[in-house]
C-alpha cells in the first residue's frame, strides 16, 4: 500500500465514518504529510504497512527541531489516529505509534477581551461603508453567540428563528446545536439583512447564505481574520486575538456573570464538560466568589 492510496483512505473514513469536518480532517491529513516529506527527503522507502517504531522515533526526533511542543503533540496525535485505522482495517496489526509519548503541555488558557475592548473593536466599524453594517453584524453574532468562526459562514436565512430569540448553529462533524440571541444581536443582522443585503447580486448557490462578501458569495475565514485583525490595529489593541477571541469572551464573560457551566457547554457545543472546564481557569476570582457566596461556612465558625 502506497502512502497517498492510504492517506486518501484514511480522508474518506474520517468524513464518512467519523463524519468530520473539513478543517478537521485537513488537520489530520497535514499531519500525516509531515511524515510523508520526511521519509521522502531521506529517501526511506517504507510503506505505511511496515513502517515501525524506530522509524517513526527518528522523524519525531527530526520534527521536535522545527515545531513547539504542543505542535509535536498534535501531529504525534493524528499519526495515532492514522494508525489505528490501518490496524482497524486490518492493514496492520499493530500501530507504531503505541509506545511513543507526546511531549508535556501545559493547558493553554484561552485570550480574552473585556467589555469594554469588545465595544472599542465594534465601535471601530466604518459603517459609511455597506460592509460596515455586515461587519458589526458579524462581530456582534460572534461574541453574541460564541459561534466558531466556520460555523458564522455556514450560518443562513433559514437558520434564524427570530421569532423564539434562538438561531440553528451547524458544528463540528455537522451536530446542530440552537444557540440563544439577544435582542440587539437580532437588531444588528436585521439591519444588514434588510439594508445592505437585500440589494446585492447574491451568486448561485449563496441565495440562503447569511453574510456574503462584495461579490455576493460566502466569506472566507481569511477575511473575516483581516476583518478582525484590521479593527485591533485602528484601536491599537495590544493583543493578538482572532475569531475564536471572541468565543473565548463570550464564555468567560457567561461565567463570570454567574452561569452554568453546563448551559455554556451547550451553547459553545462542546462535547465534553471538560473541554468547557477551561474557562474555569481563565479568571479565578470567580472561584473565589462562588465560595464565599454558596459555601455554607462563608460566614466562619458559628458559636
Amino acid at each position: 500500500m502506497k502512502w497517498n492510496h492510504a492517506l486518501q483512505d484514511f480522508q474518506h473514513y474520517l468524513h464518512l465514518e467519523r463524519g468530520l469536518s473539513r478543517n478537521s480532517i485537513s488537520n489530520y491529513v497535514l499531519d500525516v504529510e509531515k511524515l510523508i516529506i520526511f521519509l521522502e527527503s531521506h529517501e526511506i522507502l517504507e510503506t505505511p504497512i511496515n513502517i515501525d517504531k524506530n522509524r517513526i522515533q527518528q522523524f519525531i526526533h527530526d520534527l521536535a527541531k522545527n515545531v513547539n511542543p504542543r505542535s509535536q503533540a498534535r501531529v504525534i496525535s493524528g499519526l495515532k489516529s492514522f494508525f489505528n485505522y490501518l490496524v482497524f482495517e486490518d492493514y496492520r496489526a499493530d500501530n507504531p505509534m503505541e509506545l511513543i509519548e507526546s511531549p508535556k503541555v501545559g493547558r493553554k488558557l484561552p485570550d480574552t477581551l473585556s467589555e469594554e475592548e469588545i465595544n472599542k473593536l465594534i465601535g471601530a466599524i466604518d459603517l459609511s461603508k455597506p460592509e460596515g453594517e455586515r461587519n458589526r453584524a458579524i462581530l456582534e453574532t460572534l461574541y453574541g453567540c460564541g459561534l466558531r468562526v466556520s460555523e458564522l459562514l455556514d450560518l443562513k436565512l433559514s437558520d434564524l428563528y427570530f421569532e423564539e430569540d434562538f438561531i440553528k448553529v451547524t458544528g463540528k462533524g455537522d451536530k446542530q446545536r440552537f444557540v440563544p440571541i439577544s435582542e440587539i444581536n437580532k437588531r444588528y443582522i436585521n439591519i444588514y439583512r434588510k439594508e445592505i443585503r437585500i440589494h446585492m447580486a447574491i451568486k448561485k448557490g449563496a441565495e440562503d447564505v447569511l453574510f456574503l462578501n462584495r461579490r455576493g458569495n460566502k466569506l472566507t475565514r481569511a477575511m473575516i481574520f483581516t476583518i478582525i485583525k484590521q479593527l485591533a490595529q485602528d484601536i491599537g489593541l495590544q493583543k493578538s486575538i482572532s475569531p475564536h477571541t471572541f468565543r473565548h469572551s463570550f464564555a468567560t464573560h457567561l461565567l463570570q456573570n454567574g452561569a452554568d457551566l453546563r448551559a455554556i457547554q451547550q451553547m459553545l457545543g462542546h462535547e465534553s464538560i471538560t473541554t468547557t472546564e477551561v474557562y474555569m481557569h481563565v479568571d479565578r476570582t470567580h472561584l473565589a466568589e462562588v465560595m464565599n457566596k454558596y459555601h455554607p461556612r462563608k460566614s466562619g465558625i458559628s458559636n
